[in-house]
């Protein structure tokens, strides 16, 4: 249960988990043109099949895979944005310390290394 309630990001590993990848891809295809283009036809055929008065079993079942189409982008992309906000916090947050040790007049310390650190780690995501 402990795990359910983490963070995506704070859940363990360097390495990307299926679930994290699937997450990212369809945040990359939600956002696309294509994505859009698709989500017309499914809206058009949805309008046309009230418009030639299919069956009303029909049109519960297209609603419904509609509906459940949703329920599942909605998980998946609601993960990608918790992990995108946990790394830019995770800048800020070093970008703060780095600017705090740098007032101090000590000189680059272990913040400036956590800075360079962070922000070459995101390169390689």
């Amino acid at each position: 249960m402990g795990m359910i309630l983490k963070h995506p990001s704070d859940r363990g590993g360097s390495r990307s988990k299926p679930f994290e990848r699937l997450a990212e891809n369809a945040s990359r295809f939600t956002s696309s043109a294509t994505f859009f283009g698709i989500c017309l036809i499914v809206v058009a055929a949805a309008v046309t099949l009230h418009v030639i008065g299919l069956p009303i079993t029909w049109l519960l079942f297209v609603g419904e895979a509609m509906s459940a189409a949703t329920l599942l982008m909605v998980a998946l992309l609601k993960n990608s944005e918790l992990r995108a906000e946990r790394a830019v916090q995770r800048k800020l947050d070093a970008i703060a310390a780095a600017l705090l040790e740098g007032q101090e007049g000590d000189g680059p310390g272990e913040a400036h290394q956590k800075l360079r650190s962070t922000l070459g780690g995101e390169k390689n995501s």
